[in-house]
C-alpha cells in the first residue's frame, strides 16, 4: 500500500471564513489526509471559545471525507506536525503583509522541524481579503447577516447571531 500524503492547515478560525475553506478544499484535493488544526495565538482575543470554533469548523468541513479537525494546545505547529508524521504544512497568503509574516514563520518552522515542508496557497482575489476580524467587524448594523453570508459558511452566521450581544459591547 502506498504511503499516504498528509498535510496540516492550522489557524485560530475565530470564525472560519470562506477564505479558510478555499484553502482547506484545495489542500484536501491535493492530499490523501488533511488535518485542520485549531491553534491558540496568545496575541489574539477570541470571540469564540475553543469548543465553539471546533464545532463551527467541523460543520464547515464535514463533507470532506479525508479531512479531520484537531486541536493543538501549547505546541509549535511544525513540531506537532513532525510528531504526528505529517510532512507538509499548508499556509494561506492573502497579502504582502501575510507574505512577509509567513516567510518568517516558514523559516522558524524549518528550524523547529526541517523534515516538515511548508506549502503556500494564494486564494483568488474575490476572497483574498476575507479575514475573521473583518467578518466580526461587520456584525451589528442593519441586515449584517445578509452582508456576511458571502464571507462565511451558514453555521458561522448562526453562531455570530448568538454572539451578537458580546460583539456590540
Amino acid at each position: 500500500m502506498p504511503k499516504k500524503k498528509k498535510a496540516i492547515y492550522a489557524g485560530s478560525f475565530d470564525p472560519v471564513t470562506n477564505g479558510h475553506l478555499w484553502v482547506i478544499k484545495k489542500a484536501a484535493h491535493l492530499f490523501d489526509e488533511l488535518s485542520v488544526a485549531i491553534g491558540h495565538n496568545p496575541e489574539k482575543n477570541y470571540l469564540f471559545n475553543l469548543e465553539e470554533r471546533k464545532t463551527m469548523l467541523e460543520a464547515a468541513v464535514g463533507d470532506l471525507e479525508n479531512t479531520k479537525v484537531a486541536v493543538i494546545d501549547n505546541k509549535y505547529l511544525a513540531k506537532y506536525a513532525s510528531q504526528q508524521g505529517i510532512p507538509y504544512l499548508i499556509r494561506g497568503i492573502r497579502s504582502t503583509g501575510d507574505y512577509e509574516y509567513e516567510k518568517s514563520m516558514g523559516q522558524i518552522n524549518y528550524d523547529l522541524a526541517p523534515e516538515v515542508e511548508t506549502i503556500y496557497f494564494i486564494p483568488p482575489a474575490k476572497i483574498s481579503q476575507i479575514s475573521s476580524s473583518m467578518v466580526k467587524s461587520l456584525v451589528g448594523p442593519e441586515e449584517w447577516e445578509k452582508s456576511i453570508t458571502k464571507y462565511v459558511p451558514r453555521s458561522v452566521v448562526t453562531a455570530l447571531k448568538r454572539k451578537q450581544k458580546s460583539l456590540l459591547k
